[in-house]
């Protein structure tokens, strides 16, 4: 019982570890940080610890710092809890998940460094941290055991949630996509307004930066309609199932909000928090998505809607 609490404790804190390196690389592409340490890696401008601070410098440096630090948490956290939960099924895969993505996005910032990638490729970078991330969120939750808690092993999902939770979680990762490669090809305020790119007129995008802007914002749109579809389905046909019901309810709240920070990152010009707020919401909606699809495997009967 007692290692059982210390558990629950380590994961929730390399949960909120996990949180930071996403937010922190966020940080670094939205502040232009990415060179402060200039071309060496794991060095910074030549030395261990840089002697000279800019505010580059530091931006990137500290994100190296923590993605190392809790690099070492996740490896404690995927061993402690293969020995501890090694029966549930679950356990082995997303502690596997966790470290193979956490190196995987490491070595591509690192590359990065090195020799540069192209805007294609470095878009992935959010998306490879996303997936390591989720997979510890994941890991978290069965740790504090919340299946027992809303009894998750006698859930009777339909075809209809089943296949729309499939469609969506995975849809999700091209809005991610979409949106890593908004901040990437520098596209963030080619259209200056919002939700058109020129409310005064409607027309179709005149150039790359402008396709790239308004693919994303319609990919945003329809993942907004589709969670909105999928939760009053939920609200009218799950309301004794009550991880369902919550959960969708949640997932239409986290993806309102993002849509709304969508539209404050164009019409306050980037201000860096709201920003940093929307990369938060998309990190926590892509969670609970695959959440949602770790429940479908643990339906015992099924529903007819």
């Amino acid at each position: 019982m007692q290692q059982s609490k210390y558990l629950k404790w380590f994961a929730f804190a390399a949960t909120i570890g996990m949180l930071l390196i996403l937010l922190g690389g966020a940080l670094v592409t939205k502040t232009d940080s990415g060179m402060g340490c200039g071309r060496n890696w794991p060095g910074c401008n030549g030395q261990l610890i840089p002697d000279k601070i800019t505010t580059e410098v530091l931006i990137e440096f500290s994100h190296r710092l923590v993605t190392g630090a809790v690099g070492i948490l996740i490896l404690i956290l995927s061993v402690w809890s293969w020995r501890a939960l090694g029966h549930v099924r679950e356990t082995k895969f997303l502690a596997f998940l966790a470290m193979f993505f956490l190196i995987l996005q490491a070595l591509i910032g690192a590359a990065q460094v090195k020799w540069g990638q192209g805007d294609f490729i470095l878009a992935l970078h959010f998306g490879i941290s996303l997936i390591s991330f989720t997979s510890v969120l994941l890991l978290t939750l069965l740790i504090f055991e919340v299946d027992r808690k809303f009894d998750t092993h006698k859930l009777r999902i339909g075809k209809t949630l089943k296949w729309n939770t499939i469609g969506v979680a995975l849809y999700s990762y091209v809005v991610v996509y979409t949106g890593a490669l908004v901040r990437h090809t520098d596209s963030s305020l080619i259209c200056s307004d919002w939700p058109l790119c020129r409310n005064d007129q409607f027309t179709l995008p005149t150039n790359m930066y402008e396709w790239v802007q308004m693919g994303h914002r319609s990919a945003a749109a329809l993942i907004f309609l589709w969670i909105a579809g999928i939760a009053w389905h939920a609200f009218k046909h799950y309301k004794d199932q009550k991880v369902l019901y919550y959960g969708w309810i949640i997932a239409f709240i986290i993806v309102t909000l993002q849509a709304t920070t969508g539209m404050l990152v164009v019409l306050t010009k980037l201000n860096l928090f709201i920003a940093l707020l929307h990369s938060l919401l998309i990190s926590l909606l892509f969670g609970l998505l695959c959440y949602m699809i770790l429940l479908l495997s643990r339906s015992r009967s099924k529903m007819t809607k």
